[in-house]
């Protein structure tokens, strides 16, 4: 790891086991921030209280062009609950997750609160290991199959939460979901406001910011991030995107859809603790992913998504898993820069 990546390296060892919940709760919220976000925008607020976190929606992080109705901000907020619950029980502490808390309150999404009682760190080793090994992974992956037992274990994993998780190994229907896949580039790269959206997120790893996406998560050196931004925004490069997300969507082992019974904001936030809990459960064995979401962030393909995928519940999120290299982190703004 390069001096970018300092986020990524925490010292469990200084876990404060004799300091105040509060002390415990912002240890803890270094492996929260790790939790994977739409653009890696990282659209969360903490607030800490003496035994409590209130994760708040940071809606000047949204991205109004793709997720109109912060859908997919809200389940990046849910991913930095879970990953906090399943830090915290590595430490030996319960938590529980609260959905929208507080009537009235919009932005505050989420309450994670200490149980008092003592929980059990063997349960989620894995996972917890995982928090700082997870990436999101574009390139091709290895041709050879995702162990069914590990599918179902994701599966079982999200099930805890009311959200679904359908995989697809069968080459018909990967093929089927990965023309959707490029109908989705074509229509979003056709967008103008979509492009211009997509570019301002991408910049270099070194950018004080400390978030959005660097051009080498699109096999370009990191320095030359702007440059891809530039022809982002600039071009309308749909087809081509098209084509190279189909052979990838069609070509991996693998094919993951989210889905939940409802379309609102508990849906939603229920699908991003999922989300945490299969992407570490798929980390911990080794197996990468990236997400397909174009034909749910296209809402013309969304029921035709469910149609062919045979899903008989709402679509939230689309993911493919399979072997692949070992990337960098993304960047990450430190826990000083999210507290409220």
């Amino acid at each position: 790891m390069s001096a970018f990546d300092e986020a990524w390296r925490i010292d469990e060892s200084a876990f404060p086991a004799g300091g105040d919940s509060a002390e415990q709760l912002r240890f803890a919220l270094q492996y929260a921030v790790l939790a994977p976000s739409g653009h890696n925008t990282q659209p969360w607020l903490f607030r800490v209280s003496a035994d409590t976190v209130d994760v708040y929606a940071d809606r000047r992080r949204a991205l109004p062009v793709v997720d109109p109705e912060d859908r997919e901000l809200t389940m990046s907020c849910g991913a930095a609950a879970e990953t906090l619950v399943v830090a915290l029980q590595h430490f030996g502490l319960g938590a529980r997750v609260a959905a929208f808390p507080e009537e009235g309150e919009g932005d505050l999404v989420a309450r994670v609160s200490l149980s008092g009682e003592s929980a059990d760190p063997a349960a989620v080793d894995g996972l917890f290991q995982a928090i700082a090994e997870r990436r999101t992974v574009r390139r091709q992956y290895e041709d050879r199959p995702v162990p069914d037992a590990l599918l179902n274990r994701m599966s079982a994993a999200a099930n805890e939460l009311a959200v679904s998780f359908d995989a697809f190994t069968d080459e018909p229907t990967r093929t089927a979901i990965s023309g959707l896949v490029a109908e989705g580039d074509r229509i979003q790269f056709a967008n103008r406001s979509f492009r211009r959206e997509l570019a301002a997120w991408i910049h270099s790893r070194r950018a004080d910011s400390r978030d959005g996406i660097s051009g080498a998560a699109f096999g370009m050196p990191d320095l030359l991030s702007p440059v891809g931004a530039a022809v982002v925004r600039t071009f309308d490069m749909g087809n081509k995107v098209a084509e190279q997300d189909r052979e990838i969507a069609a070509g991996a082992p693998a094919l993951g859809l989210l889905s939940t019974a409802g379309d609102d904001g508990p849906s939603w936030l229920n699908t991003g603790r999922a989300l945490a809990r299969v992407l570490l459960s798929a980390t911990a064995e080794g197996v990468r992913s990236s997400y397909l979401n174009q034909p749910i962030e296209t809402p013309e393909l969304r029921t035709r998504l469910a149609s062919v995928s045979g899903v008989q519940r709402v679509p939230q999120l689309l993911l493919r898993f399979g072997y692949g290299p070992v990337t960098d982190p993304a960047v990450r703004r430190p826990v000083s820069e999210v507290l409220l």
